[in-house]
């Protein structure tokens, strides 16, 4: 084989990424002839799709919610696969010492989110509109970057609730620090991938090699009776939370992106204000650019 094909990944730090990190340890991305390098983005979905616009990564792993919403708004990337084709379970959370007991106590509260368009942020929106709040009326927000800036804004009561993802957050609600007053699913698959266009283009049939090894990995971190504790281990977890965790979580099998669950998230997307148009699902995904041959 000749020179290896270079891609910049990014990514959460968190437990659905690890099969990433597997895949990079044990070689199996470079037995395709693929060099991936890996950057954590604990800013989440936000972070990603501005790096993603800067050209800073290739490819990223990120809330499916979130890179619709940016690529409508002119993100020049493409949705190439489902990464967890299971939903994201978020906790709602609050101060551990704040009187709030109830989702309902949180209307007309303020939410720390990680930036706008981040996760926290169009989840935030998606559950209010659950709950019959009006977004725009019923919420207002705190820009706090991540999980370390909405700690302080929780605490110094800057913001009142705030969304993350349940099982990570679990070690704040054990200790205090939080405390957790609803839990809400995300309505379609969590986690998708995305690709700059020029990527796409230079290195389609690479894409396709890469997305392989990681479906291959993912399935094979599924099955390992060892993942539970590995995961406890690696983001100091509970095994028995992580165990739960794993038991309703699931990676994509197949490259297939269904063209019904783009259009759902857009609707859901345009009704909130969040996008101002919708535009065709073949804009925002694809699977053919990355089916030809070498």
């Amino acid at each position: 084989m000749n020179n290896k094909t270079h891609f910049k990944i990014g990514g959460v730090p968190e437990h659905f990424n690890l099969p990433w990190h597997i895949a990079i340890k044990e070689g199996h991305f470079a037995k395709q002839n693929l060099a991936v390098t890996w950057q954590d983005f604990p800013g989440g979905t936000g972070a990603m799709t501005k790096a993603l616009r800067s050209g800073d990564i290739d490819i990223a792993v990120l809330l499916t919610e979130g890179i619709i919403a940016d690529i409508v708004k002119g993100n020049p990337s493409t949705i190439v696969q489902i990464y967890i084709q299971t939903p994201l379970t978020w906790g709602i959370y609050t101060a551990g010492n704040n009187t709030i007991k109830s989702e309902e106590d949180l209307k007309h509260q303020k939410f720390a989110i990680s930036r706008n368009g981040s996760g926290s942020h169009l989840m935030a929106y998606v559950a209010a509109q659950a709950r019959g709040w009006n977004p725009q009326e019923d919420m207002d927000f705190e820009i706090v970057g991540n999980m370390d800036g909405a700690r302080v804004a929780l605490k110094e009561n800057r913001a009142q609730g705030f969304m993350w993802e349940k099982f990570m957050t679990q070690p704040l609600v054990d200790s205090g620090e939080f405390k957790k007053v609803g839990e809400f699913p995300t309505p379609w698959p969590c986690f998708v991938v995305a690709v700059r266009n020029e990527v796409l283009t230079a290195s389609g049939p690479e894409i396709g090699n890469l997305l392989d090894v990681i479906r291959q990995v993912g399935h094979a971190f599924k099955q390992n009776p060892e993942t539970p504790k590995m995961i406890a281990e690696h983001y100091k977890l509970q095994e028995e939370d992580a165990t739960e965790w794993l038991k309703g979580t699931e990676w994509a099998s197949t490259e297939e992106v269904p063209f019904e669950m783009l259009e759902k998230v857009q609707s859901h997307l345009l009704e909130l204000g969040i996008i101002e148009t919708t535009i065709s699902s073949d804009e925002l995904a694809c699977v053919t650019c990355i089916d030809e041959e070498e």
